[in-house]
Order: C-alpha cells, then sequence, then structure tokens
C-alpha cells in the first residue's frame, strides 16, 4: 500500500508540475471590466410577440457570452428612437412610439421611400424592411423586462438597461424638434440649425407631456423639461441610465473644429463666459430634475483644450460640480474619417482627469442607421481601433494605473436588424488580447496634460484661447504622423506624485507644454530634468518665466508669421522625391506668432535641431538641451506650427504634405535626441504615415499600430537597442529594425539587439522543461549584445539562457547579467553569435 502511494506520488508530481508551468506560462488573465454594454436598436424585434422577443434576447446574450463572463454588470443600451421617445412621451403606456426604423435621415423633405432615385441616405431615407412592427410604450416596456429577465438567467450577471438620447435628425421622425420647437435648434452639425442645443429655451405648446400635462409654459428652459421628461420616462420603463448622444451636454457643435466661440476666423471672446455658464447652468436644471439615474455621455469629436477653446466647454466644472457623470469615451468617427490621431487625441484628454476612477471604451461595431458595418466594411476586419485605443492608459496622481473600467459596442444589430455571428466571433478574441495586453505601467512617452491650465486660462486669461486651442491640434497631427503616444496624466497629477515617487518616470520621456511662470509644475519639472528626467516641451513660450527660459536656452524675439524656409537636421524619413522646405504658419491656429529663438547660441550644451527663416530673420523651432550636472536630464524644445488650417467643413485641413512642410511630424523625429528612433520610408510624400502606440505591460513592451499603406517600411531603434517583434524576422540597419507590416498589427516586444547588421528573429518555442513557462529563441545573432525583457516577477535564479543550444538543454548555457536599471528590469547578454534560448 506505502508502495503504491510512492508510485502514485511518483506519477502525480510531474503531472502537478506541468499543470503549474502551465498556469505560469498565462499569468495574465484579462483585468475584469466592471461593465460591459451591448448597444443595439429596436431593428432585431421584427416581431412584436414574447416568443419572438425572447429568441432574439437569448442570441444577442448567446453571442457574446465568451466576452461576458469578464464583467462584473452587463448592460444593453437602447437606441429606440432619436430621444423624441422622451421629449413626446404623455404618461400612458398605451402611447404610440415612433422609433428608429429607417436606414437613413428620415427628417428631410422627401417623404420615406420618396424621391428620385439618386438621392442619397443623407437626403432621403427608407424603412429597413416591409411592414415593420408598430410599437407602444408597453411594446418597450416588455422589451426591457424580458432583456433583463434572460440577460440574468444567461448571465448570472447584473443587467442594466439604458435609454439614449440624440441631439440631431439622424434615426427617426421627430415633430418635437423639428416642427414643434424649432427653436430649441442652435447647432449645424448636419445642415443650418440641425441639432438641440442642451441651453435653448422653449417657447410655450399646449401639448400634453408626463411632466407638463397641460403644455410647456413659455420660457421654460430646455434643461428643466429635458430633465422632468426623463424622470418620467426612464422611471415609468424601469431603465438604469440614460446615454447623451453626439456632444450632447458639452456645447452646441459636436463634431465642427468651429463653435460658440471659435468662428474660424477669430475667437468671441466675449462670449466664452457666457457660454460656459450656460453649459454648466443646463446640467445644473437637468440634475435637479433628474437627480439620480445614472447619466452616460458620448461628448464631441474633438477634445478637452479644443471643445473649450471653440464652443465653451468647461469639462472641469461638468466633472467637479457633482452631476456624477460617466465621461466621454474615445469617438467613433475615425473609422469614417481615419482621424485616429483626432481620436486618441479627444479621448485621452478625456481622462487625464476624471469624476471618479470610471472611464468608457467603445467600439464601433456596427451601424443601425447607415448602411455600413465597421468592422466588416470600414476597419475591413483589420483590429488597429481596438489595440491603440485598448494601448491607451492613465496615470493618476498615486501612480496607479487607469484602465477603462466599461467597454461598450456600437452595435451589435446592423442596418437591418440582423445580429450576425461574424462579428463577436472576430471582435471578441481582440478585445480579450488587447485586454491582457493593456498597460502595468506608463509609456515611454507620456503626455502630461495641461487640464487645470486650460480651465484656469479659459476663466482668467482668455487672451490664451488660441493656445488652448493650438495644443491638441499639434498633438493631434503629431500622432497621426507616427508619434506613439498613449499613456496620459494631467499636469496637476504629475506634479502630485513626483512629490512622493521622484523616479516614478525615470524610464518614460514626459511631453507637455511650457508651465506657467513661477507654478508648482514648473518647480517640478524643472527639478525632474535636472535629476536626470527626460522631457519635451512644446508650444510658445510667451508665458515662460526668466527661470525656465534659462533652462531652456530661450529667448522670445518679435513675432513672425506666414510662410518660411525650413531646415532640419533631425529628418529621420526616407523618400523618393525631395521633401518640401517650406511651412505656412498661422498665429490663428498656432497659439500665436513664431517669437522663439536660442538665447545663446554659443552654449556648448544646447543642439539646434530645426530652425526657420523669412528672409533674413531666423526663428528656432527644435533644439536639445543637457547640461553635465543635470545627471543625464535632458529637454527637447519644440516650437511647433498646426499645419492645418480652417477652410469650412467640420475639422481643421492638414497643409498638403506635398507643398509644405508638416511640423508637427517633428515630435516625432524629434525623439531621436532621446536615443529613440521610429523613422518611415516611402515612395512618395502623399503616402499617410504610419500610426503606433508602446504599452508597458508585465515588462513587455506591446507595439500596435495602423498602416493606412502597406507599402511604407517602417524601422526602430530604443536605447537599448533595436526591438525585436516577436514572431517576426528583423533586417537590421544601422542599428534599426526594419519591417513593413500589415494594417493593422499588435505584437510583443520582449529582446533587444545591438549589432551591425543581418537579420534577427524572435520566435516561440515550447516549454519542453518542468518548472519552464516560456522560452523564446533569437536567432541571426552576430557579436550581439541582447536585451532581455521577462515578466517582472521572472529573477536571476529562475531565467536560463543557452548559446546555439537545443532540447534537452543540458548543455551551451550563457551568462548573463542584470542589465541597468534606467533602462528598466531585464538582463543582458554580450558578444554572442549564432541564436541565443532564454527560458523563464
Amino acid at each position: 500500500m506505502k508502495g503504491s502511494k510512492i508510485y502514485l506520488a511518483f506519477i502525480l508530481f510531474p503531472l502537478y508540475m506541468l499543470f503549474v508551468s502551465w498556469l505560469e506560462k498565462y499569468p495574465k488573465k484579462p483585468v475584469k471590466f466592471q461593465n460591459i454594454t451591448l448597444e443595439t436598436s429596436l431593428k432585431p424585434f421584427k416581431q412584436k410577440d414574447r416568443a419572438y422577443i425572447e429568441q432574439v434576447a437569448e442570441h444577442m446574450f448567446r453571442q457574446w457570452a465568451n466576452l461576458l463572463v469578464h464583467t462584473d454588470t452587463v448592460s444593453v443600451m437602447l437606441w429606440i428612437s432619436d430621444g423624441s421617445e422622451i421629449l413626446e412621451y404623455t404618461g400612458k403606456l398605451d402611447q404610440s412610439l415612433e422609433w428608429a426604423k429607417y436606414i437613413g435621415n428620415p427628417n428631410t423633405n422627401h417623404e420615406i421611400g420618396a424621391g428620385p432615385k439618386e438621392l442619397s441616405l443623407h437626403e432621403r431615407a427608407y424603412l429597413y424592411m416591409d411592414n415593420p412592427p408598430d410599437f407602444s410604450y408597453a411594446g418597450l416596456k416588455l422589451i426591457i423586462e424580458i432583456l433583463r429577465e434572460k440577460g440574468r438567467k444567461l448571465t448570472g450577471k447584473e443587467i442594466k438597461i439604458g435609454a439614449t438620447f440624440d441631439p440631431g435628425p439622424e434615426f427617426a421622425k421627430s415633430e418635437f424638434k423639428y416642427v414643434r420647437h424649432p427653436e430649441i435648434l442652435e447647432g449645424n452639425a448636419m445642415g443650418h440649425k440641425s441639432f438641440v442645443s442642451c441651453y435653448a429655451v422653449l417657447h410655450a405648446d399646449d401639448v400634453s407631456y408626463a411632466a407638463y400635462p397641460n403644455g410647456i409654459p413659455d420660457q421654460t428652459p430646455f434643461g428643466t423639461f429635458f430633465g422632468k421628461q426623463s424622470q418620467h420616462f426612464l422611471q415609468d420603463l424601469n431603465f438604469d441610465f440614460l446615454w447623451l448622444s453626439n456632444g450632447f451636454g458639452f456645447g452646441v457643435e459636436p463634431w465642427s473644429s468651429t463653435g460658440a466661440v471659435f468662428t474660424g476666423e477669430g475667437f468671441l471672446k466675449e462670449k466664452l463666459e457666457d457660454t460656459r455658464q450656460k453649459i454648466i447652468n443646463f446640467w445644473t436644471l437637468f440634475r435637479k430634475e433628474c437627480p439620480d439615474f445614472e447619466i452616460q455621455t458620448r461628448g464631441s469629436n474633438l477634445s478637452t483644450g479644443i471643445d473649450l477653446a471653440r464652443d465653451g466647454v468647461d469639462l472641469r466644472a461638468i466633472y467637479k460640480s457633482g452631476f456624477d457623470i460617466l465621461p466621454p469615451p474615445n469617438s467613433p468617427w475615425a473609422a469614417i474619417d481615419g482621424d485616429f490621431g483626432l481620436e486618441m487625441v479627444g479621448y485621452m484628454s478625456h481622462i487625464a482627469d476624471l469624476p471618479d476612477d470610471r472611464y468608457v471604451y467603445r467600439f464601433y461595431t456596427h451601424d443601425p442607421w447607415w448602411l455600413n458595418s465597421p468592422w466588416l466594411d470600414r476597419y475591413g476586419r483589420f483590429p488597429h481601433d481596438i489595440y491603440m485605443p485598448m494601448s491607451v492608459a492613465r496615470i493618476d496622481e498615486k501612480g496607479q494605473v487607469g484602465l477603462p473600467t466599461t467597454l461598450n459596442f456600437l452595435t451589435i444589430d446592423d442596418s437591418f436588424g440582423n445580429i450576425p455571428d461574424v462579428v463577436p466571433n472576430e471582435v471578441i478574441p481582440h478585445i480579450l488580447r488587447g485586454r491582457e495586453d493593456s498597460p502595468t505601467a506608463a509609456g515611454p512617452l507620456v503626455w502630461v496634460y495641461p487640464f487645470d491650465e486650460y480651465h484656469d486660462w479659459a476663466k482668467k486669461q482668455q487672451e490664451l484661447l488660441p493656445e488652448i486651442y493650438y495644443g491638441d491640434w499639434f498633438i493631434r497631427q503629431a500622432i497621426n504622423h507616427g508619434l506613439p503616444l498613449n499613456t496620459i496624466t494631467s499636469t496637476t497629477n504629475f506634479a502630485k506624485l513626483l512629490k512622493s515617487d521622484p523616479d516614478y518616470y525615470r524610464e518614460s520621456i514626459i511631453l507637455t507644454i511650457v508651465p506657467d511662470a513661477g507654478s508648482e509644475q514648473e518647480h517640478v519639472l524643472t527639478t525632474f530634468i535636472k535629476n536626470g528626467g527626460q522631457v519635451m516641451v512644446y508650444g510658445p513660450a510667451d508665458r515662460a518665466s526668466d527661470a525656465f527660459k534659462d533652462l531652456l536656452n530661450l529667448k522670445n524675439m518679435s513675432g513672425l508669421e506666414g510662410n518660411f524656409r525650413l531646415t532640419s537636421h533631425i529628418e529621420l524619413d526616407k523618400v523618393q522625391d525631395d521633401t518640401p522646405t517650406n511651412i505656412k504658419h498661422n498665429p490663428l491656429f498656432s497659439g500665436g506668432s513664431m517669437r522663439t529663438a536660442i538665447a545663446n547660441t554659443k552654449d556648448l550644451y544646447t543642439k539646434r535641431l530645426v530652425h526657420v527663416m523669412q528672409g533674413n530673420e531666423k526663428r528656432d523651432q527644435v533644439w536639445s538641451r543637457s547640461l553635465p550636472d543635470w545627471k543625464g536630464g535632458k529637454v527637447v524644445y519644440i516650437r511647433g506650427t498646426n499645419s492645418s488650417s480652417f477652410q469650412g467643413g467640420m475639422l481643421l485641413r492638414p497643409d498638403n504634405p506635398e507643398e509644405w512642410a508638416i511640423s508637427p511630424k517633428l515630435a516625432r523625429h524629434a525623439l531621436k535626441e532621446f536615443d529613440y528612433l521610429f523613422s518611415f520610408e516611402k515612395d512618395d510624400i502623399s503616402i499617410k504615415s504610419p500610426m503606433l502606440s508602446i504599452a508597458r505591460s508585465h515588462n513587455g513592451f506591446f507595439f500596435s499600430g495602423y498602416a493606412p499603406n502597406t507599402t511604407v517600411v517602417q524601422k526602430f531603434k530604443f536605447p537599448q537597442g533595436a526591438p525585436i517583434l516577436h514572431g517576426y524576422d528583423s533586417k537590421i540597419e544601422n542599428g534599426m529594425t526594419t519591417y513593413q507590416l500589415p494594417t493593422a498589427w499588435h505584437n510583443e516586444v520582449r529582446v533587444f539587439v545591438e549589432q551591425e547588421g543581418g537579420i534577427v528573429s524572435s520566435k516561440e518555442m515550447h516549454s519542453g522543461e518542468l518548472g519552464i513557462s516560456r522560452r523564446i529563441r533569437i536567432a541571426g545573432l552576430k557579436n550581439a549584445t541582447l536585451r532581455i525583457y521577462p515578466e517582472e516577477n521572472i529573477t536571476a535564479e529562475n531565467f536560463r539562457a543557452y548559446l546555439n543550444a537545443g532540447y534537452p538543454w543540458k548543455r551551451g548555457q550563457q551568462t548573463f547579467e542584470l542589465g541597468d536599471p534606467k533602462y528598466g528590469y531585464h538582463f543582458v547578454i554580450k558578444d554572442v553569435t549564432g541564436h541565443v534560448t532564454v527560458a523563464w
């Protein structure tokens, strides 16, 4: 008996060790979401009977089941109508419901399905099916009841149901907006006076509403009316939350670079405070009447600074006034216009500061109104708009890395009311991997966003509106030209964190504006630089103190504007044709005129990188400085030009790269001063640059990219060597790895190499050894130095390295040493040729 126990233990112990090894190989489980929201219209409910509704509800939850296990709460957000179902609600459940049963815009001069064939969907709508069902409010309540019931049964989770309000004409017919009360229309997003303004005032009517059975009194604020109606509607139909769509509550122009304050030709400073106060008054009035329901927001397509300067949106006041809202997520518009830089800037600037720790990532799977399903068509089944936004993280004042707590899918149904399984089947694995590889630390480049400064300037220094407007547009274009920026914090949180942990950002480059003279941020930033910190400062220096100008070796000269000839000593990209050298600096869009210059040109520790000439006048655009007593600290200053302008339409239009030099791409080029090189080779200057993000996760580097044109060759180098994308072979050229990458890509990097040339690869191998969870082979080495980044819990005792060896790993042990901590936690292997296998 004793012998059999020993024999059994002998058999089971290796199995146990194999199991432990397997667990260690997959140590990263996706961090759970607090909530996952499935957005849907009513179109899938093509019949009104209970059995059919139950069948549809079951299908919805089952097809997303593999993802829903990774959340605490499941929400269903119903795109019922256009929000007019709230405005028109009488309090009677037998009331007929006008709902979004259309494809196209139903609020035009053409009847549904009528008019000339050549009319676009924006000019005329169609019914999404023959004889769509007619719903009452009671029918809607039944759908809500069944969704909650089936959701709980199938997921075992808490189920929340949300309603939606949209200020525009897109989704359903609205007599309230476009016939009865056109006085509330002040936004022009889809034509002249087409969007409801949150701070509009209603004229009187004698129509019965749930909150106003005798009609609306004259001069009733829309916020008051909407709040009262929402309270009745949400309560009576058993909703849990309300989503405010397309910028509602955040100004009047959700999609435009102009607004109530910025006209495209100038800033109406006198309108800023009044407009700002009107928006806050809306929230105050609305919350007075609808105090307890959770409010979720879409926000605009733009960013914190741009919205503040153009449309008077005081995001700080909205966040800090106790309105208890969920902040705006990333905009879905990059799927439409390809402006992923603006998406990333908007997303990061909205979460630089928060009301609490919650925020949302939203992915555009289907569109139930406009006959497109972005995953299948606009994205072409490429997951760049999953991996790049999911590489974003915010750092709070305690150094905690904040990830999105809520995940939304816009939407799970298409324009015909179908809910095809192919979309969740393809999307879910990318979502899970993106979550698994989400940041656990600050990235190589950290945007220290002037959230408080911008809001303070808007209240007290309105002459700085052009600078507020400029900054985010500059970063938008820099990201669109390949700047790998995906970590965000605020100046306030940055200063607080460095007081308690001065070394927190030692592995990162800080990207921020010139601090206000004498401010806490100036003191903290100066101390950081002088103690070894790496900083890139952008924007005008008109506000800089004498001390900070001395630090930069900067002087402000008389202002210049217009056309300049640019000379760059840091051009990294290679194109077949000549690169334009003329640059256009418009002070309206660039935070003022061009004034900056190196103060002491004989300073041995200052390096001029880019300057511009206008006649005999010279101004400096980019330079670096590093003094010996700064302990390795360095600062790069970029004055920068916003190489785009307002020419009508929605967004600022970038300058033509075939005619003009593009200033914001200099931010990527200037990273060379910190020994980071991100270089592109193109056949033509007009070819769009790739976009890139780099997340630090579990001590690895996770690259995510989007290549609008896959003929572009991308080259990378870090201070610790050339990064080897795991699973790829790379040609080494001038110390850089070179790749020609697909439209969307997401790859881990654990290995950096220094060698003269050759083709190097990093490939996964099987464990084959108890206690080993990971084995990687690096091949093509020639007198190489390797830097290996294992998971952070791997010590020298459980790290293995082998030179030109194989299974069963009994020979070829290679020595290694702990690397320089300024490059993070890693091991170094020196002067090796052939192939090295590392394991842990």
